[in-house]
């Protein structure tokens, strides 16, 4: 791999893995249309690049949570946060290995792509009709988790299907985003450990691996900046018109 290319990949993770517009889609486009293939250890790798923009991002929630968890307080709204996520996580989990198969082999579709790409269009734009003004509750954990887990195909977007979700069901726009990041990282862990077994690291060139984690985890953190300010804005419907465009190029180009 070129240090090109290794660029270039890490913007793309970097940016399209929060802002909810779908890394894998743009991943899988990217590899069909662009000629870029890949390596499965590369692509892990960015992905512990993007998890640690987001523990950078939220490391002062973090703090608090890991202080609720040393003091089993479950009640407060750190300690509430950990029960959402191992709710969360359940359905995500069920839903990853039961159909991890057949969202694989969506990578090499661009027609199931774009539909995936347009799918996540409409369910984001269905968020300007909706105001959200409580916190988060089990049930609405467990609807994220589902949504999630979803997100495995490529071109539904993790971030955008989870926070929508919330903000359908009634919660407040930026709860509903914090939830969503919570919930990513057990997530990109479990995900990074499952397809980290299959990697071989030998023969990898490791400085043009680490420019482009590096290159992922900043634009990731810049990414997810941008994100919160347009949730803040109550702009989160705008990004409906990028996957509808893109996915209508896919559609066409198939």
């Amino acid at each position: 791999m070129e240090l090109s290319q290794a660029i270039l990949l890490g913007i793309l993770q970097g940016a399209t893995e929060w802002l909810p517009v779908s890394s894998s889609g743009h991943l899988a486009l990217a590899q069909q249309f662009m000629g870029l293939q890949v390596p499965i250890a590369f692509d892990v790798l960015l992905h512990l690049g993007t998890l640690a923009a987001v523990i950078l991002y939220y490391r002062e929630k973090l703090y608090r949570i890991i202080y609720a968890i040393l003091h089993v307080d479950f009640k407060g709204d750190e300690g509430k946060i950990i029960l959402f996520v191992i709710v969360g996580s359940i359905p995500t989990a069920i839903i990853g290995f039961a159909f991890h198969d057949f969202f694989e082999s969506m990578f090499s579709s661009s027609l199931l792509v774009g539909i995936a790409l347009i799918l996540t269009g409409c369910i984001l734009f269905a968020t300007r009709f909706f105001k959200g003004k409580r916190k988060p509750e089990l049930i609405d954990a467990l609807f994220m988790g589902f949504a999630q887990g979803l997100a495995v195909a490529p071109g539904i977007s993790r971030s955008g299907w989870t926070i929508s979700t919330g903000v359908i069901r009634g919660v407040e726009k930026e709860k509903a985003t914090d939830y969503s990041f919570m919930l990513s990282i057990p997530a990109l862990i479990g995900a990074t450990i499952i397809e980290g077994r299959k990697i071989a690291l030998s023969g990898i060139d490791w400085a043009i691996v680490t420019i482009g984690v590096v290159v992922a985890l900043f634009v990731g953190y810049a990414s997810i900046a941008i994100l919160i300010r347009f949730v803040k804005r109550g702009n989160l419907h705008l990004f409906a018109f990028y996957c509808w465009a893109i996915g209508l190029i896919a559609i066409i180009t198939s």
